[in-house]
């Protein structure tokens, strides 16, 4: 009995200490970077801990007596545990996603289904545009997302306005024809979608979520999308 009740305490104890140290580390880095830190979590490895913070992951030990920023890799598998550690802080939760203030467009019967934030003067989103092309049996929601100027901002609200949204987007970004309409409709999905994606630290174009709120980042090749979607329709 007497042993029992120890043991509890002592994992009571513990976890105290744990949570102190977290929320000590949390305060610590707070201060020294003037940024709200989201989470703090011992790892695995040299007695780091993950510091979750404005979309990206830092490292640093229990006193704070140095900050790390970049890739932490597990030597024996050689893979990135901030990239993957990463996917799981930056989900979101899919049905949370505003789909009415994203271009839609099917082709095939449609069940796989992929969402993208997009800037329509992004070099990158106008690659995967076109690499979108070559899939089938999906269901592709756009956001119009300008970040990158005004001109993006014009453009969007141009292509929000035009009749066929989906074909405005793609002659744009596909075959370079710039939308030429009008841009003083309701373009209050635009500006809505901004505050969305500042909301949730999306900082860049394209960013791509998948149906299980895992998102990636950047120009994602075709091959990897599919498996992706593949693997989520299994």
């Amino acid at each position: 009995m007497h042993k029992k009740l120890l043991t509890l305490i002592l994992g009571a104890s513990f976890a105290l200490t744990t949570l102190a140290d977290e929320a000590d580390i949390k305060r610590a880095i707070e201060t020294k970077l003037g940024a709200k830190v989201e989470s703090v979590s011992k790892t695995n490895y040299l007695g780091l801990y993950e510091v979750y913070l404005d979309g990206q992951i830092i490292y640093t030990d229990e006193k704070v007596s140095a900050i790390v920023f970049g890739n932490l890799i597990d030597a024996k598998t050689m893979k990135s545990v901030t990239e993957e550690r990463m996917r799981k802080l930056s989900a979101i939760k899919f049905s949370d996603l505003p789909l009415e203030r994203a271009i839609k467009q099917v082709r095939g019967d449609g069940k796989r289904v992929l969402v993208t934030f997009e800037d329509p003067n992004c070099g990158y989103c106008k690659r995967l545009a076109r690499e979108l092309q070559k899939l089938d049996n999906v269901t592709i929601y756009t956001f119009l997302y300008p970040i990158l100027s005004e001109d993006s901002v014009k453009k969007s609200k141009q292509i929000w306005c035009a009749g066929d949204r989906a074909k405005a987007w793609n002659d744009w970004m596909q075959d370079g024809k710039a939308p030429s309409g009008r841009d003083n409709c309701d373009t209050s999905a635009v500006t809505k979608n901004q505050e969305y994606g500042r909301k949730y630290n999306i900082t860049g174009t394209p960013t791509l979520f998948f149906s299980d709120g895992e998102r990636i980042p950047g120009a994602v090749p075709i091959a990897k999308i599919e498996e992706k979607l593949t693997q989520l329709g299994k």
